[in-house]
């Protein structure tokens, strides 16, 4: 029913104040987000003190939804090797934020060079003037982009450095939601030659009407409270759906796909002790699990969600774990393929 999805009006307007966002007359939002964007830095600069550890370039992905990727490549690359190319999504709630902005940016240039890996960040469109699956279609062109460049060798970074062969979708919060719908919806596509080896979910963003026991624990959690992640799910989900829609709760139609579930590639998924968001993520990986996904589970104890983009320390626990993991990834399919 779609009055389980309604917000009492005044809690509303607290979460609109929370995300600092406006509702228009026409329905979209005037954002006034606190974090700043910051250009891509595609050479370097002789004049800047900067040290800058990775370069980064926007390309057009699909000119008609006014989508881009911001492609990071190491500075210093390893030398007559190929890179993995890790598809990235960003976070926030599918309404805010962008490739641009400064936490995200050097996020990703902190994974391009410690991995080391070609960085594909996704401009997709955000919600409620795109609700999904809006931001999921925009992640497909990603990969179907990565194909074309894998068969037409179009950008230079990719042709001298990019294994195609070893393709990761990674996504944190609303974009580790997205990662796992465009898995799913890539299995339909023939990518050949590109090969996606591997998922990488950071606290993906998944809900559903019934609270879980850590969303009622963190009720008024400083950084995703229960009335905001109702709010951002009433605003990117279809009109007139509740939480229960499967774009949310990916255990409501589990038997529906079920043989696409099989097929995905292993997985990683890290969640925190402290984040509302815990349990959910605890009952998607053993759903994905138990049709003979492979998955990494990292749950930690200790936490909150989004804390890699306030703790340094955090931040780098997860660069490590994320180099760990397409590492091994890589290794066992370089196996594969002397055998």
């Amino acid at each position: 029913m779609a009055e389980r999805n309604i917000i009492a009006e005044s809690t509303m307007e607290d979460a609109y104040e929370f995300l600092k966002i406006t509702r228009n007359p026409d329905g979209s939002l005037t954002r006034n987000p606190p974090v700043p964007n910051v250009p891509s830095t595609p050479e370097i600069d002789p004049n800047s003190s900067n040290q800058l550890i990775s370069l980064s370039k926007d390309l057009p992905l699909n000119p008609a939804a006014n989508t881009f990727i911001r492609l990071y490549r190491p500075v210093s690359p390893p030398p007559n090797a190929k890179l993995p190319l890790i598809i990235y999504f960003h976070g926030g709630g599918f309404l805010l934020l962008s490739v641009s902005s400064v936490i995200f940016h050097e996020s990703c240039n902190a994974m391009s060079a410690q991995i080391p890996a070609l960085i594909a960040s996704v401009e997709y469109r955000l919600a409620p003037e795109h609700r999904l699956p809006a931001a999921y279609e925009d992640a497909v062109d990603a990969i179907k982009w990565a194909k074309d460049e894998a068969i037409n060798g179009g950008d230079p970074w990719l042709k001298e450095f990019a294994d195609f062969s070893k393709v990761f979708l990674m996504g944190s919060s609303s974009g580790g939601n997205i990662v796992y719908h465009a898995g799913l919806r890539a299995l339909d596509i023939n990518l050949d030659p590109i090969k996606i080896v591997g998922l990488i979910m950071n606290q993906p963003y998944f809900g559903g009407v019934k609270r879980s026991e850590s969303e009622l624990k963190f009720v008024n959690d400083k950084i995703l409270p229960l009335h905001v992640n109702d709010l951002m799910w009433l605003l990117a989900l279809p009109e007139g759906v509740d939480r229960d829609h499967e774009y949310s709760n990916p255990l409501i139609n589990e038997t529906k796909v079920k043989e696409k579930i099989e097929r995905l590639p292993r997985c990683l998924i890290r969640g925190y002790g402290g984040d509302p968001l815990i349990d959910g993520q605890k009952e998607f990986a053993k759903m994905i699990e138990s049709h003979g996904v492979h998955v990494t589970p990292q749950f930690l104890e200790t936490g909150y969600h989004a804390v890699e983009i306030f703790d340094k320390k955090c931040a780098q626990d997860l660069y490590d774990s994320i180099k760990d993991f397409v590492k091994y990834i890589c290794d066992e399919n370089v196996g594969k393929s002397a055998m």
